[in-house]
């Protein structure tokens, strides 16, 4: 509620973001909480920049083209004809958004590498890295770095990632859009070891931390590189001669001019909720998580689709029906199951009791993914849920 209550206040003043004087105590807002999470991230004092986005695409977004720009600022002026090909690097599982940025930047689908992960897709489990360099970098050596990526290997990339990037100037950045919320969390924090070391974050509050939509941040290790590469210097907005300090005018290194206020809608739950509020939100949805995969790893007629318990709250299962339990595990099966989570789900929202979504993933068949983020669930709506798709399943 009481981040609803700064929505509606944020919607009521109606006010932009673009400069200190337009919205005053909302960029201060904005400069402190940005800090405090920066210096959550591990970034010493807090230093560094960023901004809230309309989303976490838009952050990586952001993230791709601050990184292009910081190895050749020319192409500001110049465009891409200016610069050498450039490839980004990211796991084979990464968010949609990283090839979108690609394209809408110049760089291109076909220039996005992706990385192969291990059967416990550890790279993939809480953030997602990606790495951004000029393709030249097969230059340095007859075993490149460019070669060993794109060849991909697993487990080894979680420890060597960061190395690899500073050895050869590739700028990290590190998409923790639903994973970044457990730098909150004493207890799961360390699931985020080494997020320190990257060039740029994408943290979104909206999703884990329960804030409402939009609030998404980019948060850049490196001061005043969002200004270089963003600034048109509009003299008619952000004038030079101004009586107070121009940092505080956040649109110049934004992509947008108006801009939305979503830092309230943070700054106020934190300031009602604290760091052990959001703290124990965030444990009680790890918890629930965890609840579900105990309840269901060795209950008859639930598989998981990874061996081990999940690191967040995304549990991936497949319900199998009395039908196909004692059927060999060959193509037919693998067909008649990929239809069992489809079924089950319509079933869920024409009865109207619940509705998880599902996915296939490579080779393994649709699945369900169960997902939790609030913490007002309990126990009780977990046994429901395991009930529930054993009842709607049970015929197929």
């Amino acid at each position: 509620m009481v981040g609803l209550a700064a929505d509606w206040l944020t919607s009521t003043a109606n006010t932009n973001m673009f400069t200190y004087e337009i919205a005053p105590v909302f960029v201060l807002m904005e400069y402190v909480t940005l800090r405090k999470m920066r210096e959550i991230i591990g970034w010493p004092g807090g230093a560094g920049d960023g901004i809230f986005s309309p989303g976490g695409a838009i952050s990586n977004m952001y993230a791709m083209l601050i990184a292009r720009f910081k190895m050749f600022p020319e192409v500001k002026e110049k465009g891409m004809a200016a610069i050498p090909r450039l490839v980004a690097f990211t796991s084979e599982h990464s968010h949609f958004s990283v090839k979108k940025g690609a394209a809408a930047l110049g760089i291109g689908t076909d220039s996005v590498v992706l990385i192969r992960v291990d059967e416990s897709h550890l790279q993939q489990s809480t953030f997602c890295k990606i790495g951004i360099c000029p393709i030249p970098c097969k230059r340095h050596s007859r075993d490149t770095t460019y070669e060993y990526l794109k060849n991909g290997f697993s487990r080894s990339i979680a420890i060597t990632w960061d190395i690899i990037c500073k050895k050869y100037k590739i700028w990290m950045h590190v998409d923790g859009a639903w994973g970044g919320g457990l730098l909150m969390s004493r207890k799961h924090k360390w699931k985020l070891n080494g997020i320190e070391r990257a060039n740029s974050v994408t943290w979104n509050p909206h999703k884990m931390m329960g804030v409402p939509l939009q609030c998404s941040a980019l948060l850049v290790r490196e001061e005043g590189i969002m200004q270089s590469c963003n600034q048109m210097h509009a003299s008619y907005l952000f004038q030079q001669d101004k009586h107070y300090d121009l940092s505080y005018d956040t649109g110049d290194k934004a992509l947008q001019c108006g801009r939305h206020v979503d830092v309230f809608k943070l700054w106020l739950m934190w300031r009602a909720k604290g760091t052990t509020g959001f703290e124990a939100h965030i444990d009680k949805c790890l918890e629930l998580g965890e609840y579900l995969y105990n309840k269901i790893k060795n209950r008859e007629g639930f598989e998981m689709v990874f061996d081990g318990k999940p690191q967040h709250t995304n549990v991936c299962f497949w319900y199998v029906p009395p039908s196909l339990r004692n059927m060999e595990d060959n193509e037919e099966r693998l067909n008649r199951l990929s239809k069992v989570a489809p079924v089950i789900k319509a079933r869920m929202m024409e009865y109207g009791t619940t509705m998880v979504s599902y996915q296939p993933l490579g080779d393994k068949v649709n699945f369900f993914r169960m997902v939790i983020s609030n913490p007002a669930a309990a126990h009780q709506d977990i046994d429901f849920l395991i009930e529930e798709i054993e009842r709607l399943g049970q015929d197929l």
